[in-house]
């Protein structure tokens, strides 16, 4: 996922791990809807994954847990993770081999006259991500962000999660920040972007 609002070395996610002794930290914020399109740290068989959008079911989806009234998968993966050199070397770098998801894709093909651009799904592939070693971890820990602060999807040219709603959001927290600060922000539209520095205060 590109995302507009990451945190590079964020050192309070950085301060969380550390003073938890994780091996394996990721951060996580509440998805926007049952049925938007990012994966979900979960467990599974005990141990601690990522559930891609493409592999929940509309029920699995949409089930809330009876006790907090939220999303039972509802706690999105935003690629923000944190590995320790050990869990690089004796947990992922020798188990590596076999970790695969089926992704549906819209695959290009020739067709014996020209390439045809499918609209609709018509392969599969076999892809390996980045959080696929969580469940190697032996101490896992997952740091909750609230979305505004960090998380502004690119996925789409326009509409939702497009470059277009990430400026916004950056705009946004640009104009929390100065409001913060005490000044008074004249253009409450969201639509012009506010000069806002890399600052993680």
């Amino acid at each position: 996922i590109d995302n507009a609002l990451v945190k590079p070395a964020d050192p309070a996610f950085l301060g969380f791990c550390l003073a938890s002794g994780v091996d394996c930290g990721n951060k996580s914020t509440w998805k926007s809807h049952a049925h938007e399109k990012v994966g979900v740290v979960a467990l599974r068989n005990g141990r601690p994954c990522v559930v891609e959008y493409s592999e929940i079911t509309t029920e699995m989806a949409e089930r809330i847990d009876t006790a907090t009234g939220k999303l039972v998968l509802g706690a999105a993966n935003i690629c923000n993770h944190y590995y320790t050199l050990d869990f690089l070397r004796n947990q992922i770098l020798p188990n590596m081999g076999a970790m695969y998801h089926i992704a549906k894709k819209k695959i290009p093909y020739y067709n014996g006259s020209e390439t045809v651009k499918p609209t609709a799904n018509n392969g599969i592939k076999l892809e390996t991500f980045i959080f696929d070693v969580f469940s190697l971890s032996h101490n896992f820990g997952v740091w909750e962000v609230r979305r505004e602060d960090e998380f502004a999807p690119v996925k789409n040219a326009t509409g939702a999660d497009s470059p277009a709603t990430a400026r916004q959001m950056i705009s946004r927290q640009g104009r929390s920040w100065l409001q913060a600060a005490g000044a008074m922000v004249v253009d409450q539209d969201g639509d012009k972007d506010d000069e806002t520095t890399v600052c993680y205060e």
